[in-house]
């Protein structure tokens, strides 16, 4: 452990961050079979909030994967233990779910380790994955559509009976028609925590409509600017007509 730990490059960090970085490198090498070690998250990129964590990829060859979440020198850290087989196919399903966690953090954080080729193999194959747009159909699009369609339409529905779970129907409509806006517009679906920042990028006046939207507790106010934002997002307010193309299945009639 002590050569690896010698054979380690250090990010530039405040020194609370920095003892923290040391010490969950030499908790991961006394415990796995290391073949890279890629630090990411906003502490690593310089603007961390108060209770953000390390998070840090190891690239190990053993057949098994584990994530561990620990403290080192009081700050949290999330760590993501894989071998480069089970990385690869997390490229290939974050990249259908939209959210590409996995490529990101390889391709943009810090090399702290490298002790095998195969670190610069993944995040070469990490940044073709960014770099790729994601791919829909209109059958694809016309369904997000639907189901964000469907998850408003049930806030409304119960508003004047249930306006608590009005509210938090409305909530969560309101956060997927925004991603089905970036689903619209050919790009990824950022962080949760980043979403309406990006979307002011994407469509100003739309993130202000939602800013207010959950600015306010007052129902019906948020029941007028859900429906403005549906419009400029979805284009619908509830139900709407569509169908399948139609598709083989098996166990029909014999032949």
């Amino acid at each position: 452990m002590t050569n690896l730990l010698a054979q380690c490059t250090w990010p530039d960090l405040p020194p609370k961050y920095d003892r923290a970085l040391r010490q969950a490198v030499a908790f991961i090498l006394g415990h796995f079979n290391v073949s890279g070690i890629v630090a990411s998250g906003t502490i690593i990129r310089g603007n961390p909030d108060p209770t953000s964590d390390l998070d840090l990829y190891v690239i190990q060859q053993e057949p098994f994967r584990q994530r561990v979440q620990r403290f080192f020198n009081g700050i949290p850290a999330e760590i993501f233990v894989n071998p480069p087989a089970a990385i690869e196919s997390y490229f290939k399903e974050e990249y259908a779910s939209r959210r590409p966690l996995t490529a990101h953090m390889l391709a943009t954080g810090f090399v702290v380790l490298q002790v095998d080729p195969i670190v610069n193999t993944l995040r070469d194959q990490a940044a073709q994955w960014l770099a790729k747009a994601p791919e829909d159909t209109p059958e694809s699009m016309t369904m997000a559509r639907y189901m964000v369609a469907t998850l408003y339409e049930d806030a409304l529905d119960v508003v004047e009976r249930d306006p608590v779970t009005a509210q938090m129907l409305l909530s969560r409509a309101v956060m997927e028609m925004l991603q089905f806006g970036f689903t619209q517009a050919g790009r990824f679906w950022p962080r949760h925590k980043e979403l309406l920042a990006a979307y002011g990028q994407l469509d100003a006046e739309t993130a202000g409509l939602a800013t207010r939207f959950f600015e306010t507790a007052a129902l019906d106010t948020r029941v007028r600017l859900a429906e403005q934002i549906a419009e400029r997002t979805i284009g619908v307010s509830g139900f709407f007509e569509w169908e399948t193309f139609p598709e083989k299945v098996a166990g029909g009639a014999a032949e």
